[in-house]
């Protein structure tokens, strides 16, 4: 268990906007960062970082909290993890208290899998350097490949020998369990004998965005043996190759730096890339690239260089993805490499400024590229033309943006010496086409979720009462305004009319503290909050506002759980979304809630009495049906009078107010 002493240095320590930055592509939004949401899809940005109030929200999911909150959501990491993550990237020691015994074996199942794959990547790294087979063979197939020392240690690379149960044999030894290593497809099970999977082969580790060890990616490194050249761990809870990137953890911060992602193909082609100091450059690892990739390039910028090898069939292949970057609204260039080249050997023959001159003057705009290098595939042949035109139609109409189709189709229009106007109608053609296919999937789709059965989701949000949303807006006022003097409107009873009717108030003015204000009114009418989490933060800090001390967010967010730091983090970013809208460069005034704070206060507080007031009411009403004797009844009706007059004297207040 990590200490009390050492996670609030943690939060103490750590900005949520250097965190997420690692994560998403963060610009300037006012005071506050802006940037896609990393859990969504989208067109414009929705997700924003205070670090002001060391949190952050995202408006598409409705997902926030803090940096903690971020890595459990992002990473899919456990609280623990999530505070070593953490304590590791702010080099803080943790000092931990004895686990018991029930404790350790409430252990998550994916944490015992990240320990798994943390072991095995040490010990791929011992066999490399610390044995004659893996500095032999492992270490001198890399020199031969030209790799430098500090490049082998970026990426974490190592060896696993010719040895039919090696590293299962290391990993038992050190008490790993054996159905960790199963699932994690480190090991195989074949006629009840554990076996390795990955044999003489020499050890890429695909590491996640955070940096933690996804899987493993093995190239054989005797090619007189018949069997795969590439192998990756399989698909597990953990490893899902089409949501990750090889590389990603490397290049993330100079992807964000450079606003552009440089996609290549194999994992030694990134590495040969960063050893040439192009440092913005990931890879799909072998698979097709799919919509997931792209997403997690969009976090970071929306430009992406694609490398394509001389190899013709490599890039009729690839040319089918990058209609998919297209779609997903990112700027697609490309660089094809001379005849029998590829990024490894063409930047292990230059020099750094040699490669980058070469990037620079050789790469093209995708559709031009696309229109060029299919026109020489049709060239003499009509029919083929017409298919060539349609295609590339197709990945102009891929591209959700209006104006940057109408000025592909100008472009191509000169390439292919066609008229405009022909291939607008084209286009116009195709749009409608995906309109209509749209169309039928959205139908399709709630045709199928007709048929399915209503079931609630455990993570779904409750809907709040009346009352839970009063309760909220007090803590609300709470967290932004707490020690803040407001001068509010309040009433005096000066007369109440014999016929029961409306009683003449008395306007004064006066000045009060929120706080103050609230803890009064509060204990005055003795009312309670009755949703669990506001009335937890509502102890915790009405005690400091009361005694004039600040209540600091990011020592509150070390007292709450992960779905209490989104509570939170919802009410503070609240005041925020606005800014996404960029209100000031549409020249629009919006007035702040502090101009009418201290009417805001007093209304929030009087129509809370005045739920309780009905809440009374009702009790009473209720409680008639189990009197039997005269005199309670009239006790009871005395008292719903009595709070009929109460009711109607908040009510007139109300009014007022409003």
């Amino acid at each position: 268990m990590i200490k009390r002493e050492t996670i609030e240095k943690i939060f103490d320590t750590v900005r949520v906007e250097e965190v997420i930055g690692d994560f998403v592509n963060l610009k300037r939004a006012g005071s506050n960062l802006k940037g896609y949401s990393p859990f969504n899809d989208e067109k414009t940005p929705s997700f924003m970082v205070s670090p002001s109030k060391q949190i952050w929200k995202d408006f598409s999911s409705g997902k926030g909290g803090n940096a903690v909150t971020f890595l459990m959501e992002h990473e899919r990491m456990t609280y623990p993890e999530a505070l070593r993550w953490l304590a590791k990237r702010y080099h803080i020691e943790i000092e931990e208290t004895e686990q018991t015994a029930e404790e350790k074996q409430k252990q998550t199942e994916r944490e015992a899998m990240f320990l798994v794959l943390d072991f095995a990547k040490n010990w791929f790294k011992s066999q490399l350097y610390d044995t004659d087979k893996g500095k032999s063979v492992g270490l001198g197939y890399f020199k031969t490949r030209g790799f430098r020392q500090e490049t082998l240690n970026k990426f974490e690379t190592g060896f696993s020998p010719d040895v039919r149960d090696a590293f299962t044999k290391a990993a038992l030894a050190k008490a790993y369990k054996k159905e960790y290593l199963i699932k994690t497809g480190l090991t195989l099970e074949r006629n009840n004998q554990l076996i390795d999977r990955f044999r003489g082969r020499i050890m890429f580790p695909i590491h996640s965005m955070s940096g933690r060890i996804l899987g493993f990616g093995g190239r054989i490194l005797d090619s007189s043996k018949k069997i795969a050249k590439y192998i990756n761990s399989p698909e597990n809870e953990i490893y899902h190759k089409s949501k990750i990137l090889y590389g990603i953890y490397q290049a993330k911060q100079q992807i964000v730096k450079d606003d552009q992602c440089i996609l290549v193909e194999g994992y030694t082609d990134v590495m040969a890339f960063h050893q040439a100091g192009i440092t913005n450059t990931v890879a799909s690892s072998g698979t097709a690239l799919t919509v997931e990739q792209i997403q997690l390039i969009k976090r970071l910028t929306k430009n992406i260089l694609v490398i394509f090898d001389g190899d013709r069939a490599g890039i009729s292949a690839a040319i089918r993805g990058i209609d998919m970057i297209l779609e997903q609204g990112l700027n697609v260039k490309v660089l094809l490499l001379p005849d029998g080249e590829d990024p490894d050997s063409f930047s292990k023959k230059n020099t750094t400024d040699e490669l980058i001159l070469y990037i620079a003057n050789h790469t093209r705009d995708f559709i031009n590229f696309k229109a060029s290098l299919l026109q020489e595939e049709a060239r003499n042949d009509p029919l083929k033309k017409g298919e060539l035109i349609r295609n590339i139609i197709e990945s102009i109409a891929k591209i959700p943006n209006g104006i940057q189709q109408e000025i592909y189709v100008k472009e191509v229009a000169q390439i292919m010496n066609l008229s405009e106007n022909v291939l607008f109608r084209e286009l116009a053609l195709v749009l409608k086409g995906i309109s209509r296919r749209a169309e039928k999937d959205v139908l399709r789709k709630k045709q199928q979720e007709s048929l399915k059965p209503i079931a609630k989701s455990k993570s779904e949000i409750p809907v709040l009462s009346k009352r839970d949303v009063l309760e909220r807006e007090i803590i609300k006022l709470l967290l932004l305004y707490g020690n803040k003097e407001v001068k509010v409107e309040d009433w005096d009873v000066k007369e109440i009319p014999e016929d029961n009717s409306e009683p003449v108030l008395e306007k004064f003015e006066r000045v009060t503290h929120i706080a103050d204000e609230i803890y009064r009114q509060l204990q005055e009418d003795e009312m309670q909050f009755s949703h669990p989490v506001f009335k937890k933060l509502y102890k915790i800090m009405i005690p400091k506002y009361l005694e004039r001390q600040p209540v600091e967010i990011s020592q509150l967010m070390t007292e709450l759980t992960g779905e209490e730091a989104r509570i939170i983090s919802d009410i503070l970013m609240e005041e925020e979304k606005y800014n996404l809208a960029d209100w000031e460069k549409h020249n629009i005034d919006v007035k702040t809630k502090e101009t009418t704070l201290g009417w805001h206060l007093m209304d929030i507080l009087l129509n809370l009495r005045r739920l309780l007031i009905q809440d009374l009411i009702n009790e009473q009403k209720e409680s008639l049906k189990d009197v039997t004797s005269e005199a309670d009844r009239i006790d009871i009706f005395n008292d719903i009078k009595d709070y009929l007059f109460l009711f109607k004297l908040v009510s007139t207040r109300l009014y007022r107010l409003a």
